[in-house]
């Protein structure tokens, strides 16, 4: 099955007229921690293969692959060293191959993760840059002239430090927001995006479904003028990106913007199709730490303000752009552990967490172990691998911050939380591997795992997968506008979703308290439910912890 270039391919509809990720749910894949198949305790292509099967019985449309190419894992592949080969941990560029042939031979896309906005340093275009100024790839990236220990600015990296590196051959700085060994791309350079574009139509002549762009709002920096994201010509380098990939094929593309608000957002996903699908926006995310402060600096979450902050973004992207849908990812900690209640009420918070998300306008992304209500975990420091953690365990030591202060905010939101091995059965190593894994494997997998959840009928994965089967047999998910409810409510999420005469009534009590609440005008709580997380409704108007339901009329 092909999804990539559709020149003189019958049957293949552009980006601009297929929408088929309206209707779609997408799964992420942290392949390094889904399934080893080779028993050398990473998670590989094979591994994945394996499990596709899973993944079809799930019902998912898509997969998107954290990094899977060439790279020396500093950023555990967010460092790309070869953009036309996989890294040897993963498996071939034969198994990637397979990979898209055995998914799409089960209706299931593939969807590659690209970062444009930097390379690794180990890149031969990097390792060419550094040999001189005068080489033809040295402006292939950000540089500056200076002197030694005195950069052009004191703009910082992402991951701690300065965001210059001083390289002494040359007597110049490079530009980096992330990790040193992760120099950013010039994409001033016209050169540069050609090559770029041409390996993206190499992908997609593979037969690649999508793609997703690693921080792709900062890649027309102004380092200069202290610009990181939403450059000036950002809009720009997407829309020309597009024009010469994207528009060529059937694909779903989505970029990631930290940056984004919902103005930017009608740019980016433009229903004319000139730049993305969608984009990830993070601003729900932000709602649990303190204001102008790092993630690390925790605060409650501001309950209400999680409720306006959907609503925005339900209500004025609504037919004029385009909502990606996510609770959890590879840099994220597990909801259920976040916003749930991972212990007494586990399964229920999971379910409910999953209703609000997916009752929206917009596409789903479900990570890995999210529909088994996977959790975060508690490790001493030696146990974390992740760069950013390990980074600001030393950093806030230095500042002077308590060893038990740090760890709970790493607790709370270190990324490994989602990184630890999918938890596939009650066996060593929770059946990913025979092997020692690179990370440890959560100690709840016996309770916890695909083998018990796919035998229980009331399970967190049977609850997932029927919410997936409702975006496909109700059109009112995708194309359906939105009304927020309760607004003052300070427990309740209720809204509504409308399509003609068609009306669906969403409301989930997010906290471990029992609740009241009164129907809304024309609801009498004898309607269909189409789903409810704790099976049957005792009380219409009484919503036991986390209970969430799915009423539908016409």
């Amino acid at each position: 099955m092909i999804y990539g270039l559709n020149e003189n391919k019958k049957g293949i509809k552009s980006m601009k007229e297929s929408k088929w990720w309206k209707n779609a749910v997408v799964y992420q894949i942290y392949p390094r921690s889904f399934k080893d198949s080779n028993h050398d305790g990473i998670g590989d292509l094979q591994g994945i293969i394996e499990k596709l099967d899973y993944l079809e019985e799930l019902g998912i449309n898509a997969i998107w692959l954290s990094p899977v190419c060439k790279s020396p894992q500093d950023d555990n592949g967010y460092d790309i060293s070869d953009y036309r080969d996989i890294d040897p941990m993963f498996g071939t560029l034969k198994d990637m191959e397979g990979l898209i042939k055995e998914a799409g031979d089960r209706n299931i896309r593939i969807i590659m993760d690209l970062v444009l906005n930097h390379s690794s340093d180990e890149h031969p275009w990097f390792l060419e840059a550094k040999k001189g100024k005068d080489n033809p790839y040295h402006d292939y990236y950000v540089w500056r002239d200076g002197a030694k220990d005195l950069p052009p600015n004191d703009m910082r990296a992402c991951f701690g430090g300065s965001a210059w590196e001083w390289v002494p051959e040359l007597s110049q700085y490079y530009f980096h927001q992330f990790s040193v060994k992760q120099p950013d791309l010039n994409w001033e350079n016209p050169k540069l995006r050609r090559e770029i574009y041409d390996m993206i139509l190499w992908w997609m002549e593979k037969g690649v479904g999508g793609f997703r762009l690693d921080v792709i709002d900062q890649i027309a920096k102004e380092p200069d003028l202290k610009i990181t994201n939403n450059g000036p010509r950002l809009h720009e380098y997407i829309r020309e990106l597009s024009k010469e990939t994207f528009q060529k094929g059937d694909l779903i593309t989505v970029g990631e913007a930290w940056g984004a608000n919902t103005e930017l957002a009608k740019l980016y996903s433009n229903p004319d199709g000139s730049e993305f699908s969608m984009v990830f926006q993070f601003e729900h995310i932000n709602l649990d730490q303190q204001p102008g402060k790092e993630k690390w600096d925790l605060a409650p979450l501001d309950f209400l303000k999680l409720k306006q902050v959907f609503a925005k973004w339900q209500k004025e992207l609504y037919q004029t752009g385009w909502n990606s849908l996510f609770w959890n990812n590879h840099d994220l900690p597990r909801i259920v552990s976040r916003w749930g209640n991972d212990k007494e009420y586990r399964a229920e918070s999971a379910k409910m967490l999953a209703t609000l998300l997916h009752g929206l306008q917009g596409t789903p992304y479900v990570y890995q172990g999210e529909e088994l209500g996977m959790t975060n975990v508690e490790y001493d420091i030696e146990d974390y691998r992740d760069i950013e953690t390990l980074n600001v365990y030393r950093e806030r030591l230095e500042k002077g911050y308590g060893k038990e202060e740090i760890m709970t905010s790493i607790h709370a939101k270190g990324r490994d939380n989602a990184r630890t091995p999918m938890q596939w059965e009650n066996a060593p190593n929770a059946g990913f591997s025979d092997a020692t894994p690179w990370i440890r494997a959560n100690g709840n997998y016996k309770e916890i795992n695909a083998v018990r959840e796919l035998k229980e009928e009331d399970s967190v994965f049977c609850y997932y997968k029927k919410l997936i089967q409702l975006r496909k047999d109700y059109e009112i998910f995708a194309e359906g506008s939105f009304e927020l409810l309760l607004k003052e409510d300070k427990d309740i999420f209720a809204y509504t979703r409308t399509l003609g005469e068609e009306k669906l009534f969403i409301v989930c009590n997010f906290h471990e308290k029992e609740v009241f609440f009164t129907m809304p005008k024309g609801w009498t709580g004898e309607e269909e439910v189409l789903i409810a997380n704790y099976g049957k409704v005792l009380e219409s108007e009484k919503l036991r912890p986390y209970e969430a339901r799915i009423y539908r009329k016409k």
